[in-house]
């Protein structure tokens, strides 16, 4: 019998594809949602990759107690990626930190119960390196949550944070992946979450300038299979392990990609910082990316490649596959 792995937000970006690599690996998938509403476009998307004969969605929100003791029953294994995922800083930051923390800590309460024997969480490279100057970082590196990095890097903190704190505390065995900028190509074609939509609009030609700004990317292919990696490796427990690139790319680098790969109404034009500022007073994207302009983080990712075996795929691949994908 097939061993069972529950994935929370079964229907995000990511989790997608992480339930995708899961089947492929030969488990059975329960992934959690909140309306079943978007149980059928999912379904659809993840069969174009996957066999879904073992694929089951269960009703299960963060930010209720309600099903979690029960979706959880027999699962050896928990991935749990949901999250909120926006840039920019919503009025109330409980809005985005709430589900984040709270729902944490009841996926791993209940994962606890269930004698589950790890949980992998779906962390983020901005809980190490947001608000940090130019230099290179690794998992001993943490944010600060009282900076001025943006609800939703303090959100990542935070919930990390409270994840390390309860599985301390309750002897549960976690391991924790902080990806940096996702790309990859969407399985339903729906252009849902910030990675998306900022590829959407790099090529319909909404932004005639590109911040300068660097980041660490990573295929979410890859992000699936090292969270599958994670799950199953003998020292892989209690461990972070960051899944960015190497060196990280400017979105002049981006876009460039793109507009040799026939988008021509990607911009390589930079935008000045000063005109980014008073951007950021009209438009809370712009604002959300203010603190990371004019700074070029480089990250310890050697443990990602020896533990998990990592064998990245190429970011110019990633990004035009991405674009063919909502295009």
């Amino acid at each position: 019998m097939a061993e069972r792995v529950l994935v929370t937000g079964v229907t995000g970006y990511i989790g997608q594809h992480c339930g995708a690599e899961l089947l492929r690996q030969g488990y059975e998938v329960y992934g959690t949602i909140r309306s079943m509403e978007k149980a059928e476009a999912v379904r659809e998307g993840i069969a174009k990759v996957a066999p879904i004969d073992n694929l089951t969605f269960v009703a299960a929100d963060l930010m209720s107690d309600l099903n979690w003791q029960d979706v959880m029953s027999g699962c050896k294994y928990v991935l749990h990626v949901a999250s909120p995922f926006i840039i920019g800083s919503p009025d109330d930051e409980s809005e985005m930190i709430s589900p984040a923390v709270d729902g944490t800590l009841r996926v791993l309460k209940a994962a606890k119960a269930a004698n589950v024997e790890r949980v992998v969480v779906t962390s983020s490279l901005v809980a190490i390196i947001a608000g940090k100057s130019s230099g290179h970082y690794g998992t001993d590196s943490w944010s600060d949550p009282e900076a001025e990095i943006g609800t939703y890097a303090k959100s990542k903190v935070l919930a990390e944070k409270a994840a390390w704190s309860f599985a301390e505390e309750h002897d549960l065995d976690i391991a924790v992946i902080n990806p940096g900028g996702v790309m990859g190509p969407s399985l339903t074609g729906q252009v849902d979450g910030f990675s998306l939509t900022m590829i959407s609009d790099i090529i319909t030609g909404k932004y005639p300038l590109v911040p300068d700004i660097c980041v660490g990317f990573i295929d979410v292919r890859d992000v699936a299979k090292l969270h599958v990696a994670a799950m199953t490796a003998d020292k892989a427990k209690g461990k972070r392990f960051i899944a960015s690139s190497d060196e990280p790319l400017h979105f002049t680098e981006i876009t460039g990609i793109l507009k040799t790969a026939g988008y021509k109404k990607a911009s390589t034009i930079q935008a000045p910082k000063f005109l980014l500022r008073i951007m950021s007073l009209f438009d809370d994207q712009v604002k959300g990316l203010l603190p990371m302009v004019g700074h070029r983080q480089t990250v310890d990712n050697q443990e990602t490649y020896e533990i998990l075996s990592w064998d990245p795929t190429s970011m110019e691949k990633s990004l035009i596959e991405t674009a063919e994908s909502i295009s």
